[in-house]
């Protein structure tokens, strides 16, 4: 018996094991956005199917939203049509929807968590593969193809293959301006973009132990891009405290009866993983990218790496994405200049991203050749930025806020990077045109996105603070 946490929420939710196939996993909630749902509502209606739990799926649009103007009508035709199409199967299929406007609105893997939504012990789904983030909260999160959603919405169930259990423990104390979206990027230049395929993975240690949710959403959020099927990590006071009082969470009787459920929701001293790996907090810096996918990073102060450190298999690629990117190997990153600053996403959109954001840019003057999105993930980080006084802050340094959405992240709105224009951004990927055709996106925490902003170069943060 491993006696992972992994196991325990996998093997409570076995419906049935299939012979040497896949297992029938139960799934105790399903996110729908309008991006990977249409088709899976077509193919229920061409069955004639009604939702088998239709109170165990919450639907939203994130991805195509507007970030402005979102009382009005949508002008780009295949957004509106996906908006309003989200909107009729919702209705039509009896779903909760938070549409636009809606104060429950925002990009999923921010509602979910901060409505009390996402909950320990539980199997989570979307058509996403970021859904990893809900991790966070203890539970086994992770992205699923459009033809499953249809699965999930006929069965509330999943044919999946179980993974492997891998545990990353990260030791140690974390240093000035060092991060939790910094902790992620080191992770995956350590691991690759692929060393953790085929594997779920545990984030363990004393860092990962004093990181707020905020920071675990972050670091969850990412357990996709080093390959992994998705990340957790095991529920604590932590969690709880940040769960208690939310509008879906247990209340009551049943609020002490979950409780107790979720402080056995851990890995026992016995548990056996098929990979385990440790780090030290003392070796990561902010960080920075310099390529074309999540694990080319490096340290801000550090290099581009020299051409003969690369693996001759991967150097023609390696050149061709320095080349994209207009660095040269073995340059410094710093002092760059920069046109495009994004703060926001399902990585990095949350209230403690915004008072980071703020920590730098109080006092200080956006830099002119910068034009600055700060997108919150959701209305209540709006309304909680606000009642901060944050959007002072940012008005008085020459920052906008915009409304929720997607935004930046991906070029599927009206937010896009021009061809050519270098962007720091806070999301969680950097691939070729993923921001907008010929975008260069270098990513990074909100410290470094606010220093850049401010300075209009890639700056270390540590620098200002």
């Amino acid at each position: 018996m491993a006696n992972t946490l992994f196991d325990k929420i996998w093997d409570k939710h076995v419906v049935q094991y299939v012979e040497d196939g896949p297992q029938q996993l139960y799934i105790d909630r399903l996110y729908c956005h309008e991006v990977t749902s249409p088709q899976a509502f077509a193919g229920m209606r061409a069955r004639g199917l009604k939702c088998f739990r239709p109170d165990h799926i919450y639907c939203m649009p994130d991805h195509n939203t507007p970030t402005h103007d979102q009382d009005k009508p949508i002008e780009d035709p295949v957004s509106k049509t996906q908006v309003d199409t989200l909107a009729k199967n919702a209705a039509d299929f009896g779903l909760a929807h938070f549409g636009m406007m809606d104060p429950k609105n925002g990009i999923i893997h921010v509602v979910g968590p901060e409505r009390g939504l996402s909950l320990p012990g539980m199997t989570i789904v979307c058509g996403d593969s970021h859904t990893s983030t809900h991790g966070a909260m203890g539970a086994v999160a992770f992205g699923i193809g459009t033809s499953e959603v249809e699965m999930v919405m006929a069965s509330q169930c999943i044919l999946q293959q179980k993974p492997k259990s891998m545990r990353i423990n990260v030791e140690g104390e974390l240093g000035k301006g060092v991060t939790a979206k910094d902790v992620a990027l080191y992770l995956m230049s350590q691991l690759t973009t692929s060393g953790a395929t085929g594997y779920f993975v545990e984030y363990a240690g004393s860092v990962v132990r004093n990181l707020s949710m905020e920071g675990r959403l972050t670091l969850c959020n990412l357990s996709i891009e080093m390959g992994a099927r998705g990340g957790f990590i095991a529920p604590d006071e932590v969690t709880f405290e940040y769960i208690k009082g939310r509008e879906y969470a247990p209340k009551g009787e049943a609020w002490d009866k979950a409780v107790a459920y979720w402080k056995t929701l851990k890995s026992g001293e016995d548990a056996v993983f098929d990979k385990e790996l440790t780090f030290n907090a003392a070796d990561i810096e902010p960080r920075i990218t310099y390529g074309t996918n999540p694990g080319m990073g490096i340290g801000i102060t550090e290099s581009v790496p020299a051409i003969g450190t690369v693996p001759e298999a991967g150097r023609v690629s390696y050149l061709k994405s320095l080349d994209y990117m207009g660095f040269q190997p073995g340059e410094k990153l710093l002092g760059k200049p920069v046109d495009y600053v994004f703060l926001g996403a399902c990585t990095n959109g949350r209230i403690e991203d915004f008072r980071a954001f703020a920590s730098i840019v109080k006092g200080r003057k956006k830099a002119d050749r910068v034009v600055a999105w700060l997108v919150p993930g959701s209305w209540m980080v709006a309304d909680q930025i606000k009642a901060e006084g944050l959007d002072k802050v940012f008005e008085e340094a020459g920052f906008a806020l915009r409304q929720p959405g997607c935004s930046a992240c991906l070029a599927m709105n009206d937010d896009k990077i021009p061809a050519g224009k270098l962007s720091v951004s806070t999301s969680n990927r950097n691939f070729e045109g993923r921001q907008g055709p010929g975008a260069r996106t270098v990513l990074a925490s909100p410290l470094v996105a606010a220093a850049a902003a401010v300075t209009g170069v890639i700056t270390d943060p540590r620098t200002l603070m």
